[in-house]
């Protein structure tokens, strides 16, 4: 049984940000607006990409404030933060809302989105949902997100004649439905990262979808990897090893 005391205590403790941003006075706006907000404490901040992967694991936190500037490839960044410390909440700050960055962010797990012109009042309501466990979006963004479900499932459920994929392709498209990340597929097979990614968007291309979710469920809905035996695979492995990469 919990004691009043022990309660009180674990119900004082503070939600623990890191403000990951490229502008210095940006995190110290952040830092006075939690400093004068109960149960809000800064832990640790950052101005670049490599700045952050290495507070991650040493600066235990609950919330993190990421700028999406801080990576040309933010959504893959923010993936690689994430295998770091599985149990963050992000929230991307970004210079402005559209649909594809919407829901490519929260397919990448992040809790909240914001604009970086966003009132201080709503960043720390954001900061205090996306602690407690909720997701923070605006009325556009979750019409955003409807409406990209809405064409997933129609993707998936329209009649479409079937798709043929080479050898090479479908290599690169059993690696991904195990989960396996673009650097490890290229290593795997005895190529570059460049060659495995050429290969994704011509998939992408010809199945029509747009990232690793539509893929998988692609894969499951159409069978796709029925009847491709390891043989086939270790063929398309020796020949995919012998490409050079191109842009």
């Amino acid at each position: 049984m919990v004691s009043p005391a022990a309660a009180s205590s674990n119900a004082a403790e503070p939600t623990r940000l890191i403000v990951a941003d490229t502008q210095s006075i940006f995190r110290l706006g952040v830092r006075r607006i939690c400093a004068v907000e109960d149960g809000l404490r800064v832990v640790a901040q950052a101005e670049t990409l490599a700045q952050l992967l290495a507070a991650v694991p040493k600066f235990p936190a609950d919330v993190l404030l990421f700028d999406s500037r801080l990576s040309p490839s933010p959504h893959e960044a923010l993936a690689e933060v994430v295998q770091h410390a599985p149990e963050l909440k992000v929230v991307a700050l970004v210079g402005q809302l559209n649909a594809a960055d919407t829901v490519d962010y929260l397919r990448r797990g992040v809790r909240g989105i914001l604009t970086r012109s966003v009132p201080p009042d709503l960043l720390v309501k954001c900061v205090r949902q996306v602690a407690a466990g909720e997701t923070w979006l605006d009325h556009r963004s979750v019409n955003w997100v409807i409406e990209a479900y809405r064409a997933q499932s129609s993707l998936l459920t329209t009649p479409r004649s079937r798709t043929r994929l080479t050898e090479k392709e479908l290599l690169i498209v059993s690696c991904l439905t195990r989960g396996v990340k673009n650097k490890e597929i290229a290593e795997e097979v005895g190529t570059t990262e460049q060659v495995v990614k050429n290969y994704l968007r011509k998939v992408y291309d010809k199945l029509g979808v747009s990232d690793r979710l539509e893929l998988a469920l692609y894969c499951v809905h159409h069978r796709l990897l029925e009847g491709v035996h390891a043989p086939v695979l270790e063929r398309a492995k020796s020949t995919v090893a012998g490409e050079t990469p191109h842009s």
